[in-house]
Order: C-alpha cells, then structure tokens, then sequence
C-alpha cells in the first residue's frame, strides 16, 4: 500500500511550533480567565465580610482594630 508523500524535516517543525504557538495561546487565555475568576471570588469574600460587618454595627474602624488584635494573636 502506498502511503502518501513523507513530510519534510522543515513541515514537520513548522507543524509542531504551530502546534506550541496554538498552546502558548490557549494558556494565555486560561490564565486570564483564571485571573477573572479569582478577583470574582475575592470579591465575594469581601463583600460577605462587609456584610458581616454592616449586620454586627460596628464601625469599620472598630472592625479594623478587632481583626488587627486577632491577627496580631495568632501570629
């Protein structure tokens, strides 16, 4: 059985950096969308602390404080 004419050396590394090229790409892309998903979380998070927060009628200023002293004491 004939099978088709062989690639050259120079198609084969073309392919193959077209293929690393294509990846290099896709990475970028999870990467970023990665990055969105992270700031949504933390922004979650900040917003569920605000609500904490606004709910026990402290002041954000007496929140910085208690949260300092708590840090400070596992540290």
């Amino acid at each position: 059985m004939a099978r088709g004419q062989r690639k050259s050396i120079e198609q084969k590394i073309e392919e193959k950096q077209n293929i690393i090229d294509s990846l290099e790409i896709r990475i970028e892309k999870e990467k970023e969308e990665l990055q969105e998903l992270l700031n949504e979380q933390r922004l979650t998070k900040l917003e569920e602390i605000g609500s904490i927060i606004e709910n026990s009628n402290l002041s954000m200023e007496e929140a910085e404080r208690i949260l300092s002293e708590y840090a400070a004491n596992i540290a």
